[in-house]
C-alpha cells in the first residue's frame, strides 16, 4: 500500500493547510491493513482504474464487544411480521441482470440524491476488493442488498439498497444488524460501517455496541465524542490540535 496526500484548502488565518490523506492499494493481502489504518474505498471517480481508499472519520464494530441492543431486538420483532431471509453470494456468482439494477438505482435515485447514476453504480459494482452481495428477501420477494467487501477477518458493509417501502418497520436498520451479526457468528474480528458524519449517521452509535472511530490517528471508542463531533459537523471549526493542544498531543503520545 502506497499512501499519498493531495493539497485541499488553506485558510492562512488560522494557518490551516490541509491535506486530503488517500491509499493506493497495491496487492490484494493489504485490504485489512487498509481498513485498519481508517481508509474506505473511494467512488466518486469513474475515470480512477486502481483501487484508491481515502481516510475519513468512519465507524467500526469491535465484535469481541458486539451485542444485540434493545434496538436491534425491537427492530427484529418488528421484521418478524415479514419473516425476512438472506443468502450470501459471492459476487462472482451473482446475476447482475436488468431488475437488480433498476432496483438498486431506484433506492439511489430517493436516499443518494441523484450521486449515483449508472455509471457510478456500474463502476462501484466493478470494483475488485468488493466480492460479497447480500440478498435479502421474504416471500419470494427481494427486500434488498448490502454491498460487501469481506476478507478473512473483516467485512466492510459498504453500500444498501432496499425496498423503501418498508423504511418503517426498520428494514435498514435490520439488514446492518443482521450483517453483524452474521459476522460475529462467522467468526469475523470487525466490520467496518463507513463513514460517521453529521447528525444523520447517529444512528450507528445509538444502535450498535463494541464501536470505535477513527479519529485521525487511531481507533477511538469514546462515543460521547464522537456524538459532539457530529453535532458541530456543520459549523466551521479550527482542526481539534488548534482547539485544544496540550490534550491532543498528550493523547498521541
Amino acid at each position: 500500500m502506497k499512501i499519498f496526500r493531495s493539497e485541499s484548502k488553506v485558510d492562512y488565518d488560522t494557518y490551516t493547510f490541509n491535506y486530503a490523506v488517500y491509499c493506493l492499494q497495491e496487492k490484494a493481502s493489504e485490504i485489512e491493513s487498509i481498513y485498519d489504518n481508517g481508509f474506505l474505498p473511494y467512488s466518486n471517480s469513474t475515470d480512477i482504474k486502481e483501487n484508491i481508499y481515502y481516510l475519513a472519520r468512519s465507524l467500526r464494530v469491535n465484535l469481541d464487544q458486539f451485542q444485540p441492543t434493545s434496538e436491534n431486538r425491537r427492530i427484529t420483532r418488528k421484521m418478524a411480521e415479514i419473516s425476512p431471509d438472506f443468502r450470501v453470494i459471492e459476487k462472482n456468482n451473482f446475476i447482475k441482470n436488468e431488475d437488480f439494477n433498476r432496483f438498486c438505482l431506484d433506492y439511489a435515485s430517493i436516499r443518494f440524491d441523484g450521486k449515483m447514476p449508472q455509471e457510478r453504480f456500474d463502476y462501484i459494482y466493478a470494483w475488485t476488493a468488493f466480492n460479497y452481495i447480500f440478498q435479502f428477501e421474504a416471500n419470494g420477494k427481494i427486500l434488498g442488498y448490502v454491498f460487501a467487501v469481506i476478507s478473512e477477518k473483516t467485512l466492510h458493509y459498504w453500500f444498501s439498497f432496499y425496498d423503501l417501502n418498508y423504511s418503517r418497520q426498520g428494514l435498514g436498520k435490520w439488514m446492518m444488524f443482521s450483517v453483524i451479526q452474521w459476522a460475529q457468528e462467522n467468526s469475523f474480528e470487525k466490520v467496518y460501517l463507513g463513514t460517521c458524519y453529521g447528525e444523520k449517521a447517529m444512528y450507528k452509535m445509538r444502535d450498535f455496541k463494541g464501536l470505535a472511530f477513527y479519529d485521525g490517528n487511531a481507533w477511538n471508542p469514546d462515543m460521547k465524542l464522537l456524538k459532539s463531533k457530529c453535532k458541530s459537523d456543520a459549523e466551521f471549526m479550527a482542526d481539534d490540535f488548534k482547539i485544544n493542544s496540550k490534550n491532543f498531543l498528550n493523547n498521541i503520545k
